[in-house]
């Protein structure tokens, strides 16, 4: 059974994403099966199928995020230290080539959100990043081609 690494903030949202689905969705698609169902002739109910489909796709996300937090492994940044980057780090780099500069933390796949400044564990930049240390260069291929990235610093916010 493969682990998946996410911080304790990532782990608390999908627990509440679950809590909500649970709770909340569930039970107010099972009330609208039931309020289909009153309207008689299941094969040309569109309120009926609508209503199933969207039972489908809760009950799939609740076996999907049941899963993920029986596999997460919880990553406490707050304890993290060191020169190299690793999972959990705060990442300043910059583009060789148009010298912009960019932060990001390296988090696991279900919290990443670059508006956040947020990347995956499992993306391109991040696992070119890892291993490496202040001053090192990150070599990214990118569907525009390959780039180049300085470290410039690492953190552990």
């Amino acid at each position: 059974m493969q682990r998946i690494p996410m911080t304790s903030e990532g782990f608390e949202a999908l627990q509440a994403e679950l809590k909500v689905l649970k709770s909340e969705e569930r039970p107010s698609i099972i009330a609208a099966i039931a309020e289909a169902r009153s309207h008689g002739d299941l094969s040309e109910n569109a309120e009926y199928h609508a209503a199933k489909e969207k039972q489908s796709f809760i009950e799939g996300r609740i076996g999907e995020l049941e899963d993920k937090l029986a596999r997460a492994e919880v990553i406490d940044t707050s304890r993290l230290a060191g020169k190299t980057v690793k999972f959990g780090a705060t990442v300043k780099l910059t583009d060789e080539d148009s010298g912009e500069s960019f932060t990001y933390k390296i988090v696991g796949e279900d919290e990443a959100d670059i508006a956040k400044k947020k990347i995956s564990i499992a993306s391109p930049i991040a696992r070119a990043m890892i291993g490496k240390e202040e001053g090192d260069t990150a070599e990214v291929s990118a569907p525009g081609g390959a780039k180049s990235f300085e470290i410039i610093s690492i953190s552990w916010k």
